[in-house]
């Protein structure tokens, strides 16, 4: 895949909360801090697992430790797939 979209972060972010009362990645979530959203760092380093299997690109921990909202997570994915192609 050369683009991770929204909707598939919304779909691995679901897949990987673990928790009930995460909050549903619905609606304009881009800017919204993790944090806010429910996801805590467990979530999201299961997430980055996800999209390696999926996308192919191996993301650092740290770069998915420092992206505080899904916008921030999409840029980082999204440059490492624009590196590998």
């Amino acid at each position: 895949m050369t683009e991770m979209t929204l909707n598939d972060l919304r779909r691995i972010l679901t897949t990987c909360a673990g928790e009930v009362d995460a909050a549903d990645p619905a609606g304009d979530i881009l800017d919204t801090p993790f944090e806010d959203l429910g996801y805590d760092s467990l979530a999201r380093m299961e997430s980055a697992a996800v999209i390696e299997r999926e996308y192919g690109v191996a993301v650092a921990d740290e770069r998915i430790a420092e992206a505080p909202t899904p916008r921030a997570l999409l840029d980082v994915v999204n440059s490492a797939l624009a590196a590998a192609a």
